[in-house]
């Protein structure tokens, strides 16, 4: 018989990091990347991330400060809004935004035979240039911002650039890898809204306790 050990609520999480520590070993990560991917396997249960996770050498530093200057974050998904974490942004006044069945995005996608998401890029142009591009789910979105960029037409801070799935996920993940474009990705097939949100959530509580810190 399975034997259930009772925890007390506030314990859960500190003790999934622990066990979590536990079983992920020396993985060789720097500290704030380390914050970022035990965030993920915490959220999927899934140590691959430890390998697969890819960060450009400036983005945990980029992702702190454009939160802690209440950068605007936008999402592809509103699964991926819901994800993010609003009480260590509040303090910041960064808010978290996503156009996905906004009605000009709607009207776009259609006449352009586009997807939403991609359409959804275009709208929030304003918004995605110095702010947090929060990509999960759509690889047209990924490709829609990587084009913008090459026209040098949108500056993100930051992009979590983890879109899931079969049909070019993989490969908008390894132009965005090749851009010059600060990022946060998973190499191959996985990630997803959950991810991207999680992704968020490790940088936003590292913001908060650098802003502590620095108050103390």
């Amino acid at each position: 018989m399975v034997e259930i050990t009772k925890v007390d609520p506030s314990e859960i999480e500190p003790l999934s990091f622990k066990i979590i520590e536990e079983e992920a070993g020396d993985h060789g990560l720097k500290a704030e990347e380390w914050a970022v991917v035990r965030r993920l396997i915490h959220t999927t249960a899934d140590f691959d991330f430890i390998k697969q996770t890819r960060f450009h050498p400036q983005a945990v530093a980029a992702g702190i400060t454009a939160i802690r200057n209440g950068a605007a974050i936008v999402t592809d998904t509103r699964m991926a809004q819901a994800g993010i974490t609003r009480k260590h942004l509040a303090p910041f006044g960064s808010e978290v935004h996503c156009f996905i069945d906004d009605s000009e995005v709607v009207t776009a996608a259609r006449t352009e035979n586009i997807t939403r998401a991609a359409a959804a890029v275009s709208r929030a142009r304003n918004l995605l240039h110095g702010g947090i591009a929060v990509i999960g789910n759509s690889p047209t979105a990924l490709i829609e911002l990587l084009r913008f960029y090459g026209q040098g037409k949108l500056q993100p801070a930051l992009v979590v650039g983890m879109p899931v799935g079969f049909v070019n996920a993989v490969e908008a993940k390894k132009v965005l890898m090749a851009s010059g474009l600060v990022h946060i990705s998973v190499a191959g097939r996985k990630g997803g809204s959950a991810v991207a949100a999680a992704t968020v959530n490790a940088i936003a509580d590292l913001a908060a306790k650098q802003r502590k810190a620095h108050s103390a």
